[in-house]
């Protein structure tokens, strides 16, 4: 059995939950619980990558691309001083 928690919120935000988890066929303490535990998840996630990492990745090419790269830059020298 879980411990309790009390959590505070708007009467309006409160009504819209339980009807929500009621048309869900849960209660609103799964799905309160099912929610920190996909955050959870999440952050697991995140934190496998480096925020750097994150911020370029898909901007190098792959190994796939790297003998395009290499005949369009030898096209442009090509162009630029023959």
């Amino acid at each position: 059995m879980g411990t309790k928690l009390t959590l505070r919120m708007d009467e309006k935000l409160i009504k819209n939950a339980k009807k929500a988890a009621s048309s869900r066929n849960v209660s609103l303490s799964r799905m309160v619980s099912d929610y920190f535990k996909s955050l959870s998840t999440q952050q697991k996630k995140e934190m496998t990558e480096s925020p750097v990492l994150s911020e370029i990745a898909g901007i190098l090419p792959s190994k796939a691309d790297n003998k395009k790269l290499l005949k369009g830059y030898k096209k442009h020298i090509e162009d630029k001083y023959l």
